[in-house]
């Protein structure tokens, strides 16, 4: 996972995401993972992180 084009970390779930957003600054992270305007989703579908 980037954020601003930083590499925060591998996201294994939903939670990961949470956690990585909540250490760049963004307290009610859980509420913008459908958002695409804070998260978008590569490689796949939103919400699933099987491996490719």
């Amino acid at each position: 996972m980037t954020i601003q084009g930083e590499i925060a970390g591998l996201a294994h779930e939903d939670a990961d995401v949470v956690e990585f957003l909540r250490r760049a600054g963004l307290l009610d992270a859980d509420t913008l993972l459908d958002d695409e305007a804070w998260v978008k989703w590569r490689g796949g579908r939103a919400h699933q992180y099987a491996a490719a």
